[in-house]
């Protein structure tokens, strides 16, 4: 079903494995969809991947901190078309990234503000330029920001992180009121840790060589407060966000979706 047919859609971060599969399924269902990402070379062969699949998409190099880029780039968006439709920005952070994982005593501080910045930053950057370029175009479009479970779970060592996380979720809220009366719809994504992910495996790989544990026993100790027996796909993350975007999506405004096919750990 086509519920995105002649929606003119915007992927930043589109690198990544998560936004790779939002911007497949935005294609899926008929939307023109443009995929960004630092990284040229990533966002060009899956655009290809998009047009063999019969999708309409194009790649450009766009870093979602730099807010010139991305108004540039959204700019030619709209000159392009005439509109912005939806907007979802699927950027990430490693551990490495964060300078690994110190106790909060011992984190400096930009350890600490590096993933705020980052994270949140971005999605603050690539939100608002985007809902002014909706705003002109009337285009009465849907933001979609990304965040991480760790916003609302109780891990140690994670501070900066989890404080991101958190409040890419506050910004969600803030812009959805802000936003409305335009017609604009703001939305969170909030994805559990998907295991078929290369960072997630990645993971699991290094940390039991560190523990000296069998990956099966570290994916259960994982598991052990899913819900269902099902864990969520990457596929399901990039159906989810498709329909957030469509016009059955329009009961959800202002909510932070959690895709994790629900967790017992979870507020």
């Amino acid at each position: 079903m086509q519920n995105l047919k002649d929606k003119v859609a915007v992927v930043f971060a589109a690198s990544g494995e998560i936004a790779g599969a939002v911007a497949r399924s935005f294609s899926g269902h008929g939307a023109k969809v443009y995929v960004t990402a630092r990284n040229l070379d990533a966002v060009k062969t899956l655009a290809h991947e998009i047009k063999a699949s019969g999708g309409h998409a194009e790649a450009a190099k766009v870093d979602a901190l730099n807010e010139t880029e991305i108004d540039n780039f959204l700019k030619k968006v709209v000159a392009d078309n005439s509109r912005l439709d939806i907007v979802f920005n699927g950027i990430g952070v490693s551990y490495s990234e964060m300078g690994g994982r110190p106790p909060t005593t011992l984190a400096t501080f930009e350890q600490f503000m590096s993933p705020l910045e980052k994270l949140c930053g971005s999605q603050f950057l690539t939100s608002r330029v985007a809902a002014k370029y909706m705003i002109q175009t009337q285009s009465e479009g849907t933001i979609l920001l990304f965040t991480a479970a760790l916003s609302r779970t109780k891990v140690p060592n994670l501070a900066g992180i989890t404080a991101a996380s958190a409040a890419v979720e506050g910004l969600t809220r803030v812009m959805a009121a802000e936003f409305g009366k335009e017609g604009i719809k703001v939305i969170c994504i909030c994805s559990g840790a998907l295991l078929e992910t290369k960072r997630i495996s990645g993971w699991i790989d290094a940390s039991t060589k560190q523990l000296g544990i069998p990956q099966e026993q570290l994916v259960a100790q994982y598991k052990a407060f899913d819900i269902l027996k099902a864990s969520p796909t990457l596929k399901q993350v990039g159906e989810t966000a498709a329909f957030l975007a469509s016009e059955t999506g329009v009961a959800f405004n202002s909510h932070i979706i959690d895709v994790d096919c629900g967790k017992l750990n979870m507020l």
